[in-house]
């Protein structure tokens, strides 16, 4: 709940004083957007560090 509002009050600041409602309902959906992308971005990039250590451990039994 705090999110959906932090995120309602950040778009209204952005959008500026003339725009109204329209940067609070942007922040909000930034909001959503952040929730859902969020843990697949972190999947992703835990994904990649998986694969990076794996290959270097892979590299390092090759030369030796």
């Amino acid at each position: 709940m705090i999110g959906k509002l932090f995120g309602a009050w950040l778009g209204e600041k952005v959008a500026g004083e003339n725009q109204g409602a329209k940067g609070a309902i942007l922040g909000y959906g930034a909001a959503a957007i952040a929730r859902r992308s969020v843990p697949a971005l972190a999947a992703v990039a835990l994904g990649g560090w998986a694969f990076r250590k794996w290959r270097n451990r892979r590299d390092r039994r090759a030369d030796a």
